[in-house]
C-alpha cells in the first residue's frame, strides 16, 4: 500500500520522539543527525510535540562558539500509557509515564483452557483500573491503553478473529472493553508488540531488518523490514509458530501436525522433558511457569536432564530459526518473551550453535542472535507504545483536518 504524506509525517514523528526518549536531553541538531531528517523538519516536529506537552525544554548547550543550542527531553509527567499483555495463562498490565518508566503493575493468573470472552474482558478492565489507582495518575492524563492478545487480531475492527487456545472466533474485544474502560484502546498481538518494543527501546533500535522470536506458551516471529513493522495483508504476518517443522509430527491445537510451536513452546518443552525423563521432579504437569523455571535452574546447575532438554529444544528452535535467516536475511534476531527470559544464556548458546549447523553461511554471518535486553515485560511495553503511536497518529489526523478546513 502506497504511503501518503501523512503516513510519512507520522513515521517521522515516531522517529523523532523515539530518538529523544533514547538520548535526552538532546538538541534538535543531534536529533536531525541521528534520524537523517532535515533540521527544519525536526524543528517543526519538536515544536508539535512541545505544544502537545509530550516534550519539555530543559536548557541549553554550547555549540562551538555559536549560539547555544536548546535541549529537549520527554515530559515524563505529561501523560500516562497503559500496556496490557494477555497470554493463555496470565494478564500482565503496566502503567508507564511518557519516558516509559513503569509506575504501577497488576497481574492476574489465568488457568489454561477455554475462557468466555466476558470473563477475560472483566479481568483486563479490573487490572487497568487498578494500575491507574495504584499509580495515582490523573485518569484524564491517560493517553490510551494498548491491548496485546494471543491469536489473530483485526486491528481495524478491534476484534480477535481467532484465538485457538480459547476457541474464540470473531470476538469484538474492544467494543466489550470500551464498556468498562474509558480510555482510547489499541488492539494487536504479542508478536507485533514485542517487535515494536525492540524497535523503540531494545536490540532493534537503529536496525533495519529484524526478527523477534516470541517464545511463550505460543510461538511466533515478529518481523520488521526497512525499520518498520511488517504486518502482512491481514495483520497476520509472523505466524511462524504454525509453520511445519516435522512432517506428520506432534498434533498442534491449530489442527495441523509438526508445527514449530509444538516443539519449542512451553507445552512442547514440557513434552520434550517428559519424553527424555518420564517422572522427572522438574515436571509440574499443571504449571508451565514452574516447569520452565525448574529447567532453567537445573540447566544453570549443570543437571544433565535439564541440559539435555534445553539442547533438544534448541535443536528444533535452531532449525526453525535458520529458515528465517535464509528467507529474510535479518540483521538481528531477538529471542523474547518469558520462556526465552527464563532459559536465558544456556538456550541462547545452544540456539546459536544449532542455527550455525543449518543456515547458509552468508546470511548467517550478517545475523546477530541475542536475548531481549528490555528489563520490563516487552509485550506490555510494546502494547503501551501502540497507545503512544495511536496518540501521535491522531494528532496528525487532526492537523490534516484542520489544514483542510483552513
Amino acid at each position: 500500500m502506497k504511503r501518503t504524506s501523512r503516513d510519512i509525517r507520522t513515521a517521522n514523528r515516531y522517529g523523532v520522539l523515539r530518538q529523544i526518549i533514547a538520548d535526552a536531553p538532546v538538541s534538535r541538531q543531534e536529533v536531525a543527525a541521528a534520524t537523517g531528517l532535515s533540521l527544519a523538519t525536526v524543528a517543526t516536529l519538536v515544536g508539535e510535540l512541545l505544544e502537545l506537552g509530550l516534550l519539555t525544554d530543559v536548557g541549553y548547550e554550547d555549540s562551538d562558539g555559536g549560539r547555544p543550542r536548546g535541549l529537549v527531553a520527554v515530559h515524563a509527567s505529561g501523560g500516562a500509557l497503559i500496556g496490557v499483555d494477555v497470554a493463555e495463562t496470565y494478564i500482565h498490565v503496566e502503567l508507564f509515564d511518557l519516558a516509559l518508566k513503569v509506575l504501577a503493575r497488576a497481574d492476574t493468573e489465568l488457568k489454561p483452557g477455554r475462557k468466555p470472552p466476558e470473563q477475560v474482558v472483566a479481568h483486563i478492565a479490573d487490572a487497568i483500573n487498578s494500575v491507574v489507582v495504584e499509580s495515582g495518575v490523573d485518569p484524564s492524563t491517560v493517553l490510551g491503553a494498548g491491548i496485546s492478545m494471543p491469536g489473530q487480531v483485526d486491528r481495524e475492527r478491534g476484534s480477535l478473529v481467532y484465538a485457538p487456545n480459547w476457541d474464540w472466533h470473531d470476538v469484538p474485544l474492544l467494543d466489550l472493553l470500551a464498556e468498562q474502560v474509558p480510555y482510547p484502546l489499541h488492539l494487536d498481538n504479542p508478536l507485533h508488540a514485542c517487535t515494536i518494543a525492540e524497535l523503540w527501546f531494545g536490540a532493534a533500535r537503529g536496525r533495519s531488518d529484524v526478527i523477534v522470536v516470541n517464545l511463550g506458551t505460543g510461538v511466533g516471529a515478529g518481523i520488521a523490514l526497512g525499520g518498520e513493522l511488517h504486518r502482512g495483508s491481514t495483520n497476520s504476518a509472523g505466524e511462524w509458530g504454525h509453520t511445519t517443522l516435522v512432517l506428520d509430527g506432534r498434533l498442534c491445537h491449530c489442527g495441523n501436525h509438526g508445527c514449530v510451536e509444538t516443539y519449542v513452546g512451553a507445552p512442547g518443552i514440557m513434552r520434550n522433558l517428559r519424553e527424555l525423563s518420564p517422572g522427572s521432579p522438574m515436571m509440574h504437569p499443571d504449571d508451565q511457569t514452574a516447569t520452565i523455571q525448574a529447567l532453567a535452574d537445573g540447566a544453570a546447575e549443570g543437571d544433565p536432564v535439564a541440559v539435555k532438554v534445553v539442547r533438544e529444544t534448541a535443536r528444533y528452535l535452531g532449525a526453525a530459526i535458520s529458515d528465517l535467516v535464509n528467507l529474510l536475511n535479518p540483521e538481528v534476531i531477538v529471542l523474547s518473551s518469558w520462556v526465552a527470559g527464563r532459559l536465558g544464556r544456556p538456550l541462547l548458546d545452544e540456539v546459536r550453535a544449532a542455527v550455525a549447523r543449518h543456515a547458509l553461511a552468508r546470511p548467517l554471518a550478517a545475523t546477530e542472535i541475542v536475548l531481549c535486553p528490555i528489563p520490563t515485560d516487552p509485550v506490555s511495553l510494546g502494547a503501551a507504545t501502540f497507545a503512544l503511536e495511536g496518540s501521535l497518529a491522531s494528532v496528525g489526523q487532526k492537523a490534516g483536518r484542520n489544514q483542510g478546513a483552513s
